[in-house]
């Protein structure tokens, strides 16, 4: 049997087999790459040790390399067990400092795979000690290096970094720049800002995407001025990350600040063309998987549209009040409501009438109708009262033909 097959059938003793036995460099590495797939596999702890001793002891520095990025793949336990290994420390009495101090040893590793994977632990662990140790990795060889290294110290949020972060954001390589960037902006400290803002003018398209994308990742209002700005960018990607910065920027932020930094939001983008923001709203809305994204986007969305033009963003609404999570809905609603017109309205009647929908949906739909129905909606909400028996959407539908005028002929419940 081939390796495909064996992956196929889910045979991990015969890949390991294979990783452990073949004379062939690529059929390793192949075997390595295709262990590293199988998380969830009962012969878990057998994959991790094969992998291990491949990291170890393999002469194929590729094979060694697909080991480790394997081991990176199953998780933080499967890279600690690497990590200690190879350092001869032992790490199961759980103390952070004991793991980070392995992990600091494999950044010094002559092998960049795990160098790289170091700076991934490191960054999970977010030990304060090992941030002077990974500002050393920012002038590794390998630019992989450098960028994990960025990135944990982002995740650990130390301003220590802040000056080496800053040194990254004109490296050769975007990735790392990208990293840095986003890094500093999870800093979110006054230097981080000011960096970032040297990037905020340059000339070239893909710089100013990325430092409009890292001005997201901070967690108060410094940089909203300039994400509004970054809407009237020449380029439509820098425009379109600024709209996601904003987004994610108000999921960031605590939430005692979080009304005011709406507020300010909303003022700036009333003098901001509707497309320009409303395009990629939409697409938040409709992909995003993250519930606090897919909430300020849901709100946001009913302050920024005049009307109900753009029937997208209706259907991007509509759907969210069908599949998203009860905030989502309720804020999915808000902005039909404020929104409102023949079309909203029809569509919502649609939702709400069909017994195939869930029935929290179908009573946010009503909820959103009596606000913005007319006497056609009323009679077709008491239309489905004759049909339904479903008691969340007949409370609803009651509630929602009490505001447009009530009902005659039947008592509510």
């Amino acid at each position: 049997m081939s390796l495909y097959e064996y992956e196929r059938n889910g045979n991990a003793q015969e890949i390991i087999r294979v990783l452990r036995n073949s004379d062939n460099d690529n059929i390793r590495e192949r075997a390595a790459t295709l262990l590293g797939r199988l998380d969830e596999h009962d012969d878990r702890d057998d994959i991790v040790q094969a992998l291990i001793t491949a990291a170890q002891s393999d002469d194929s520095d590729a094979v060694v390399g697909a080991a480790i990025d394997s081991l990176n793949d199953l998780g933080q336990d499967a890279l600690e067990q690497l990590i200690a290994t190879m350092a001869d420390i032992d790490i199961d009495d759980g103390a952070d400092w004991v793991r980070a101090k392995a992990f600091i040893q494999g950044l010094s590793s002559d092998i960049p795979e795990l160098r790289m994977a170091a700076a991934n632990g490191l960054g999970e662990i977010a030990e304060p000690e090992a941030v002077p140790e990974l500002v050393e990795r920012f002038q590794d060889p390998d630019p992989r290096v450098r960028a994990r290294a960025a990135r944990a110290c982002g995740l650990m949020d130390d301003p220590r970094a802040t000056d080496g972060l800053e040194s990254l954001l004109t490296d050769p390589k975007a990735a790392v720049r990208l990293e840095a960037a986003e890094s500093l902006g999870r800093i979110g400290n006054r230097q981080a800002l000011t960096a970032l803002l040297e990037l905020y003018d340059d000339t070239d398209e893909r710089v100013r995407r990325i430092a409009v994308n890292g001005f997201g990742k901070f967690s108060n209002d410094r940089p909203v001025e300039y994400l509004i700005d970054a809407l009237g960018d020449a380029s439509a990607a820098v425009r379109r990350t600024a709209v996601f910065s904003l987004i994610e920027l108000l999921s960031n932020v605590p939430t005692e600040k979080s009304h005011e930094i709406r507020e300010t939001v909303v003022e700036q983008l009333s003098e901001v063309e509707d497309e320009t923001v409303v395009a990629p709203l939409v697409e938040i809305l409709e992909r995003s998987t993250q519930s606090s994204q897919r909430r300020n986007t849901a709100w946001l969305l009913g302050r920024v549209l005049d009307d109900e033009s753009n029937r997208d963003a209706v259907d991007a609404l509509v759907l969210a009040l069908e599949d998203g999570e009860q905030m989502t809905r309720q804020f999915a609603a808000t902005s039909l409501a404020e929104i409102g017109g023949t079309y909203a309205e029809a569509e919502l009647l649609s939702l709400a009438t069909d017994p195939d929908n869930d029935s929290e949906a179908r009573g946010q739909a009503l909820f959103t109708l009596g606000k913005i129905g007319d006497k056609e909606t009323a009679e077709q909400i008491e239309q489905l009262l004759e049909d339904t028996e479903d008691q969340t959407v007949r409370k609803r539908a009651f509630s929602a033909l009490s505001k447009l005028g009530g009902r005659t002929g039947q008592q509510q419940p």
